[in-house]
């Protein structure tokens, strides 16, 4: 008996372990719960930005808007960028590479990765005027068009009313604007200066009208082939094989930024060009001439027409400004081998 109330003093666990066939030694340690370094509504709050980071461009660091391109290892890069690393190498006389894994890059070997495009487009974005998160692919016609706190301007700034403002205040304004009941007289000098703006591109359109009907016309679609001065520095120049124009010789020359001795250095570029006589003459020519984005090309040239007149003496027009948009556009055209350009050529009558 007293053997059996010791049995029952024990306590019931160590009875327990101390029963025949169980054993006192645990043969694997109990698992431990894996510690979270973040708690999963933290982890959903933050999915944004972590996929903000992987779908980034690796140049600028910023998710694209346009265009994606990768290279053979998958690193992306946005439009703009990859056609600046391409015009860079252009002008330094270097193979283009990947800023990440330095592989070989160029348009043939790249290509754009519409699923990461697909990806982006989804991904919300702030508005600019009412800070409301919208996706990507919706961002820029709720700014156009739907944002009530977009900026508009007043339907009398043609008659000089300068009030702009948020869109849900257009209505309350426009209704109070004191414009419409001015005179003629005070509301002229506001159409006059509207005007004025307007009148230099109406004279360009008229000036090639009047080019049009000119007996002498010629134009030439023409590549513009990239070569490298002789210099210590070398310096990226183009230039056209020989064409002929009025029974003459011609050929076309373009520089980079021609008034820097480094253009890699600078993020505004411009390409400038000359019209080179090659022919001998007796007596003066005079020629206007103007450049327009040739077959096969997508830069976006304004019209604008140069005259020039050429002598025994002077047989090359000074280098004229390409009228390119901005410098993404001249980007855009250096990251190509070749520049195609139509040239259209006008014989003055004497």
């Amino acid at each position: 008996m007293a053997e059996v109330a010791s049995v029952s003093e024990q306590n019931p666990q160590d009875a327990a372990l101390s029963a025949p066939g169980v054993s006192t030694e645990c043969d694997e340690p109990v698992k431990k719960r894996p510690r979270l370094e973040k708690p999963v509504e933290q982890d959903d709050e933050n999915l944004e930005d972590r996929l903000n980071e992987i779908l980034c461009c690796t140049v600028c660091l910023d998710l694209p808007t346009f265009s994606i391109y990768q290279c053979n290892n998958g690193h992306l890069m946005c439009a703009g960028c990859f056609t600046h690393l391409l015009a860079d190498s252009r002008l330094k006389d270097e193979q283009p590479t990947c800023p990440n894994c330095r592989c070989e890059i160029s348009k043939n070997l790249c290509s754009r990765n519409l699923a990461v495009e697909k990806a982006v487009s989804e991904l919300p974005a702030a508005c600019r005027f009412c800070a409301r998160k919208l996706p990507r692919y919706l961002l820029d016609q709720h700014e156009r068009e739907g944002c009530p706190e977009r900026i508009t301007r007043c339907k009398y700034y043609q008659i000089g009313c300068s009030w702009q403002g948020p869109h849900h205040e257009l209505e309350d304004h426009e209704a109070n604007c004191t414009h419409p009941s001015k005179m003629g007289s005070e509301v002229l000098d506001s159409i006059k200066q509207r005007e004025a703006g307007l009148e230099e591109d109406t004279k360009v359109l008229r000036n090639i009208i009047k080019l049009l009907s000119y007996e002498k016309i010629n134009f030439n679609d023409l590549q513009l082939r990239p070569y490298r001065t002789d210099d210590f520095i070398t310096k990226l120049y183009y230039e056209t094989s020989r064409f002929t124009a009025f029974n003459q010789q011609w050929v076309v020359k373009a520089r980079v930024n021609d008034d820097e001795r480094n253009p890699s250095h600078t993020l505004e570029r411009h390409i400038a060009f000359q019209l080179v006589l090659k022919s001998r003459i007796t007596s003066n020519l005079s020629m206007q001439f103007m450049m327009l984005n040739g077959p096969f090309s997508d830069a976006k040239i304004e019209p604008r027409v140069y005259r020039f007149e050429f002598t025994p003496e002077k047989t090359e027009s000074p280098y004229n400004n390409i009228p390119l948009i901005d410098s993404a556009e001249c980007n855009k055209i250096l990251a190509s081998k070749t520049i195609n350009i139509r040239l259209i050529m006008f014989q003055i009558p004497k």
